[in-house]
């Protein structure tokens, strides 16, 4: 940064130093939120609980309660926040819309429905259920981007097909619950949104369908970033922009149908952590992408322990308490950008 008594200039070294400060800070931030998911809850633990367990330590009733139920569920909280803030920042992206989050525009709907879908056809079959999540949300990705195309490609409409598809398949996933009562150990919580009902035998193959998503969103920032300057400009510049934008929306229907199929229909996180995310680093999927994983996750797992904590022994499913955050939101970036026009 180049500095005179008169003014301040900020340098490009100076601005990616900024961002990669952010990024630290949302690293110490979901670092901070496993430690609180791993020690916070109805059985209140400490950090030496936790210690013990990592040297070796395993007959007491702390390192059960940390080895079965709080590092399965952090796990799983840190995977399902990083999976839904980077499919909502690769939506933005590609749809050129801010308010494509993937609970918005019908992809978690689509996961849940085919989560709900398969566990009735083969129940018992848990490996199988992130793969037909991920199905599902593929699925309505690439119809929605058609219902928006054939009807005119506004950013408008794809928020309002979207919201359209996402009811049906709400219906649907109903339907199915209705006939199948037993299809879902806890459909209320999948519903809403939640971790106290993680079935583990589902939650590994998702993480690392989760994981190697994540390492090709990543890999494919400056694509990314191409392909928000336009397909026309992505192609002068050499860049298959037909083919790097299907499998970016077959990432981001990777990320969102994975924490879905394990986390059930959470809201708003994909919505949320990517405005955050360019208010702080910038619409650079080079830096936004890696805060918007670091950030969500650590996000994710703050407000599922918080839900544990606030009203324990009673727990409110952490979908809930994003709802109360995701929705004001939502209605600020409306009325903020005068109904949606300029969004």
């Amino acid at each position: 940064m180049k500095c005179s008594r008169i003014f301040c200039i900020r340098t490009p070294d100076f601005e990616d130093n900024r961002r990669r400060f952010y990024c630290l800070l949302a690293l110490a931030f979901l670092v901070l939120g496993a430690l609180f998911s791993l020690v916070g809850g109805a059985a209140s633990l400490t950090l030496q609980d936790f210690s013990a367990v990592l040297l070796g330590e395993r007959q007491t009733a702390a390192a059960r309660i940390l080895l079965y139920v709080r590092i399965p569920r952090t796990a799983a909280a840190l995977a399902a926040g990083a999976a839904l803030a980077a499919g909502g920042v690769i939506l933005q992206i590609l749809l050129d819309n801010m308010l494509a989050g993937p609970n918005i525009i019908g992809v978690n709907s689509g996961a849940g429905f085919a989560t709900v879908l398969c566990c009735a056809i083969w129940p018992g079959q848990m490996a199988l259920v992130p793969l037909a999540a991920f199905l599902g949300a593929l699925g309505t990705v690439l119809l929605v981007v058609a219902l928006a195309k054939r009807t005119g490609a506004s950013r408008m409409t794809v928020v309002l097909a979207g919201v359209a598809t996402g009811s049906l398949l709400g219906a649907g996933t109903d339907a199915i619950q209705t006939f199948v009562p037993d299809a879902l150990v806890s459909g209320s919580t999948f519903r809403v949104g939640g971790l106290s009902s993680l079935q583990t035998a589902s939650l590994w193959p998702a993480c690392l369908l989760i994981g190697l998503a994540l390492v090709g969103a990543l890999l494919l920032r400056g694509e990314l970033d191409i392909l928000a300057l336009g397909d026309d400009t992505a192609r002068s510049l050499g860049l298959a922009a037909s083919r790097y934008r299907i499998l970016l929306l077959v990432l981001a229907a990777c990320l969102a149908g994975a924490a879905v199929s394990f986390a059930g229909l959470l809201g708003f996180v994909g919505l949320i952590v990517p405005h955050i995310g360019r208010r702080l680093v910038g619409g650079e999927a080079r830096f936004l992408l890696p805060f918007s994983c670091l950030f969500g996750a650590g996000m994710l797992a703050f407000c599922d322990t918080l839900g544990r904590v606030l009203f324990a022994p009673f727990e409110v499913p952490v979908g809930i308490l994003l709802s109360f955050l995701g929705a004001p939101f939502f209605l600020w970036l409306l009325l903020g950008h005068k109904g949606g026009h300029g969004v």
